[in-house]
């Protein structure tokens, strides 16, 4: 059996190790030019976890984590006006950099992959599938995924336009490393974020004198400017705290990461021998927190699925893959559209609310409940 995979990110390297381990041929292709290093810092944690756990790369993963020992805002001078102390027993909650996790999972992947192509063409019948890429070269498969992100090109020749799909929640995420001995030494191991009305900014320091920024804002218009790195100046430049100084160098893409905050609902993740993985079917969002860990999950899902059906007939085992994870993808997207006004507060009376709220979870035992409450379904899915 042989697999086309469309996008060299977590969601598509995952399946890779899968399908290698079952015999599988893989090819795969990434529209990036190179490995993305890029990203935000995210927390691994639930079914992605447990699967990389079972797939032996939990070593590798603590290697690369950052461990996260609290929680807190500053204002606009530094001074800090809420904090949660994350206590040791968050273990299972794995913080580091969205490339080093992809990184991971690529170094156990044998399939090389073709950077700067993606998917042309593809036509499909009962024996297999045919898929042109945009470098001309014509491939022949038993299957195609499609695990090439929230602006996937499979899903746009298979399903539709990108507009049936994709729903915008209101504001920009950009995301970069800089480094810097002195910045890295002030924010230290703890992620400190200030907050304004629709604007929001978080640091962490990842080891090497590194120091991982985020910014949202708030922004009806999805479209992305011409120009991020002025566009995050712009906005947040005048807020003051470590900002004027870490915005003075802000890159350009593609060592800042820029898009819009999105949410993917397809109802078909599959037609024929094609079928949808990872953000191109089941972006959560930056609000909900968990996409990593359900592309990992998907892919282990997905994997089962395929090692259990006919070498005929792949339907009933997309079918099934889908079944299993659509409820679990709806209720984390929910999560995330709760979770919105929180993390993005739309007033000085909901910052206020938000810095109590996070006084009350360090009092004991409401750590862990608040913890909990951060944590979205899906934990069932690796048996």
């Amino acid at each position: 059996m042989k697999a086309i995979v469309c996008g060299a990110g977590i969601a598509g390297t995952a399946l890779a190790w899968h399908l290698e381990r079952a015999g599988w041929d893989v090819e795969m292709v990434e529209r990036a030019p190179a490995f993305r290093e890029s990203g935000y810092m995210i927390d691994f944690y639930g079914p992605g976890l447990k699967a990389a756990g079972r797939m032996g790369l939990r070593p590798r993963l603590e290697e690369v984590r950052h461990p996260v020992h609290e929680i807190g805002y500053v204002d606009g001078s530094g001074r800090q006006t809420s904090r949660l102390a994350v206590k040791a027993g968050f273990a299972e909650v794995v913080s580091l950099l969205r490339g080093d996790l992809a990184r991971v999972l690529a170094e156990q992947v044998r399939a090389p992959v073709r950077y700067g192509t993606t998917v042309a063409a593809v036509t499909q019948d009962d024996e297999g599938v045919e898929v042109e890429l945009t470098d001309g070269t014509r491939h022949e498969a038993d299957l195609l995924v499609g695990a090439d992100g929230v602006h996937s090109r499979v899903r746009e020749l298979v399903f539709g336009p990108e507009e049936r799909f994709v729903r915008y929640l209101g504001h920009h995420v950009a995301a970069y490393v800089v480094e810097d001995e002195d910045l890295s030494r002030r924010v230290g191991a703890r992620y400190r974020m200030l907050t304004v009305p629709h604007l929001m900014a978080g640091a962490y320091a990842v080891g090497g004198n590194r120091l991982a920024l985020l910014f949202l804002r708030h922004e009806p218009d999805p479209a992305v400017p011409a120009d991020p790195a002025a566009s995050l100046r712009e906005h947040f430049g005048q807020l003051g705290w470590i900002l004027p100084e870490v915005l003075g160098g802000c890159p350009q893409p593609p060592e800042l990461y820029y898009d819009q905050v999105t949410q993917v609902e397809a109802p078909s993740w599959s037609s024929g021998r094609v079928v949808l993985l990872g953000d191109a079917c089941q972006a959560v969002s930056l609000f909900a927190g968990h996409g990593a860990s359900l592309a990992v999950a998907a892919a282990w899902v997905l994997a089962g699925e395929l090692r259990a059906a006919s070498s005929g007939d792949l339907s009933p085992a997309l079918d099934r893959y889908a079944a299993r994870m659509q409820p679990v993808v709806a209720d984390v997207q929910s999560f995330g559209r709760r979770f919105l006004p929180w993390m993005a507060p739309s007033s000085r009376l909901r910052i206020t609310a938000r810095d109590w709220l996070l006084r009350l979870a360090s009092l004991p035992g409401a750590d862990r409940l608040f913890m909990n409450s951060l944590s979205p379904g899906g934990h069932r899915l690796i048996t």
